[in-house]
């Protein structure tokens, strides 16, 4: 799962902002979805600095990774 994501990133770094990967009411927040496993992994986008940031990887279950993604 980790090389998963890691491959996503990478293809992510090129072209960060997916329009259809984009969290409703966060402006620089997107989703990343290993579907075979059902994680999702959310970063956000700081254009200033050129930074993808990880904020959290978890199961869709319950909404639980979203949870955690909006406390941070």
């Amino acid at each position: 799962m980790r090389d998963q994501f890691k491959a996503k990133l990478a293809e992510r770094l090129e072209h960060p902002r997916i329009p259809s990967a984009k969290l409703h009411g966060h402006p620089d927040r997107y989703k990343i979805k290993l579907r075979g496993v059902g994680y999702r992994l959310v970063y956000e986008v700081r254009d200033a600095e050129v930074i993808v940031l990880v904020v959290a990887v978890g199961r869709r279950e319950r909404d639980a990774v979203y949870l955690a993604e909006m406390k941070r």
